[in-house]
């Protein structure tokens, strides 16, 4: 089994509840502070995700 079959969803749910997670506190009209506290983690989550996406494509043609 390749790791990166694991690991692809798995980075991609975790934006998926992050940003989900983020749009529920504005559209409740949560804290100010705390959505961009969830936005900032969306982003590095999204650059773990290309990061892992890259690498699985990279080792797939390898």
């Amino acid at each position: 089994m390749n790791i990166f079959q694991y690991l692809v969803p798995l980075a991609v749910i975790a934006v998926a509840i992050v940003l989900l997670m983020g749009l529920w506190n504005m559209m409740r009209g949560g804290s100010v502070n705390r959505s961009q506290t969830l936005m900032r983690w969306r982003v590095g989550l999204q650059f773990l995700a290309v990061i892992v996406l890259m690498a699985a494509l990279w080792f797939a043609n390898r």
